[in-house]
């Protein structure tokens, strides 16, 4: 449908979950139940057993095997959709023509014309739309932009990124089937699986780039798309950054590390990680921080906020469309 009016949301987000698989089975599922306002009353799978199993375990009153008729149960009002990013613009397109708001996983969609696509959707209807890029709810990364914001480090410099890992690398998220090595399901290879959060949180603390070039290739012959990925980008302010990220070195050379020079020391941590480092003339301070135990339940909190009516956008789908954008470029060439 259509919306006349601006949409107004009723006080209890009650949620259906489209695609319970591995992601939702800790790091944002569950955080549904535990958030004030917030209820996880639904859940879908195409695979009809494994949709039941999921409502019993997780004590999910409802589960179905079929996507429109979760959207159309009308005890549900707002829809997560946790499936592979090939699916993400069918179900979000009709969650916002069913006028209900939408929180997606990330990467938003397989590429900026689809994302482009969803977001004229949300706008056409009125309907909410939020992606899942989590780690700009996290206290680590938001200590991070605190850090920047005061000047901790002076002027910022440059920007250096490296992720390198094993084919087998635990970073990347298990699933019974390879779908990220899939360019038909998730847009890419495993770059577009984790550079998402890497390259979404830098543009939270430094806004979108003004140049952006890359390079890519397919070395190893492990699947199709491809497996390592060089990129470079100008931020506002002229920070310089550059990235590197491969997915089949040896055990003895894997890295995760972002590194946050300025013109009076630097700020080092991982993306996928709890420990931030602080370098200056004055002091060197190692800050640990303990993950929540749903990885999302922060974001999910600011999201339920947003659909009720009572705090901002976390993260926009105009947000998203820069990181995709910025990934487009890095596997397939200059802007």
């Amino acid at each position: 449908m259509e919306a006349t009016e601006p949409q107004v949301y009723p006080e209890s987000i009650r949620w259906g979950i489209i695609g319970c698989g591995n992601v939702t089975e800790k790091k944002s599922g569950p955080a549904f139940n535990k958030i004030p306002g917030s209820a996880l009353i639904a859940v879908m799978r195409r695979d009809a057993e494994k949709a039941r199993d999921y409502a019993n375990r997780h004590h999910v009153p409802k589960w179905y095997s079929d996507a429109n008729a979760l959207i159309n149960d009308p005890e549900v009002n707002a829809i997560y959709v946790a499936t592979p990013p090939g699916s993400h613009e069918v179900y979000t397109v009709a969650a916002l023509q069913a006028g209900k708001p939408v929180y997606v996983e990330k990467p938003m969609s397989i590429d900026t014309a689809s994302c482009t696509r969803m977001l004229a959707v949300a706008e056409k209807t009125r309907i909410k739309l939020t992606i899942a890029h989590y780690r700009r709810a996290l206290p680590m990364f938001l200590k991070i932009k605190e850090f920047i914001s005061n000047n901790t480090i002076g002027n910022v410099r440059s920007i250096r990124l490296s992720m390198l890992q094993p084919d087998n690398s635990k970073v990347i998220a298990d699933a019974e089937t390879n779908w990220r090595v899939n360019p038909v399901l998730s847009g890419a290879g495993l770059f577009y699986d984790l550079a998402p959060h890497q390259l979404d949180i830098l543009l939270f603390f430094f806004g979108n780039p003004t140049e952006v070039s890359g390079f890519s290739a397919n070395q190893a012959g492990l699947y199709e798309p491809e497996d390592i990925v060089t990129g470079i980008m100008r931020l506002p302010g002229d920070i310089l950054f550059n990235g590197q990220w491969c997915f089949t070195v040896a055990d003895e050379a894997k890295e995760d590390i972002c590194e946050i020079v300025g013109s009076k020391g630097r700020i080092s941590f991982p993306v996928f990680g709890y420990e931030v480092t602080i370098q200056t003339k004055e002091k060197h301070e190692v800050l640990s921080f303990t993950p929540p135990t749903h990885i999302q339940q922060p974001m999910i909190e600011k999201v339920v906020q947003y659909f009720s009516g009572t705090g901002p956008n976390p993260c926009s789908a105009k947000d998203a469309i820069e990181s995709m954008k910025i990934m487009e470029q890095f596997v397939y060439g200059s802007s």
